[in-house]
């Protein structure tokens, strides 16, 4: 498993996936985080996702320079668990930076990796259309993402229901 990309809905079981995943390896983990704690509640889920990793894990916060951190935290004895693309995204269009250029360098980063690299995203193009346009350049910029993670990656599994399927 040189790399992994685990996709799916909100609260579909894909964190706890990748986590299992990433734990099976028998590599000393490394979490990269995109989240940013901008209220109490997302303080919160933060902080249950760590009590739920353990100390085991060493944690990187990364929310913009997702690329840097993964590149500095690879290594053949190590897994890296990256959680989550979409937040990631949505950091990089609030700080209005190139989403294109960010994902190249990403997926450079993916293909170049010593060690075990495991991404985490939401599915979002599943659903409606949104309904203003920030919303909607959201959703198209994660979709494209989300697309160029899984051509670069060797292993796609999608989750819904706490159930996974392969993609690729």
């Amino acid at each position: 498993m040189p790399s992994l990309f685990v996709l799916g809905g909100a609260r579909s079981g894909k964190s706890r996936y990748a986590q299992h995943r990433a734990e099976a390896t028998g590599l000393s983990p490394v979490y990269i985080a995109t989240a940013q704690a901008w209220d109490d509640e997302m303080r919160d889920r933060i902080h249950l996702h760590q009590q739920d990793r353990g100390p085991a894990w060493s944690t990187v916060e990364a929310p913009l320079a997702l690329a840097e951190a993964i590149r500095a935290h690879n290594a053949s004895d190590a897994v890296v668990l990256v959680d989550c693309l979409t937040l990631w995204v949505t950091n990089l269009l609030l700080a209005d930076r190139d989403i294109p250029a960010a994902t190249t360098d990403l997926t450079k980063v993916i293909a170049g990796a010593r060690g075990h690299v495991v991404l985490v995203s939401n599915e979002v193009g599943l659903g409606i259309v949104p309904e203003n346009a920030l919303a909607r350049r959201f959703r198209d910029e994660a979709g494209r993402v989300n697309q160029a993670v899984a051509a670069a990656v060797g292993e796609v599994q999608l989750v819904v229901a706490g159930l996974n399927l392969t993609m690729k």
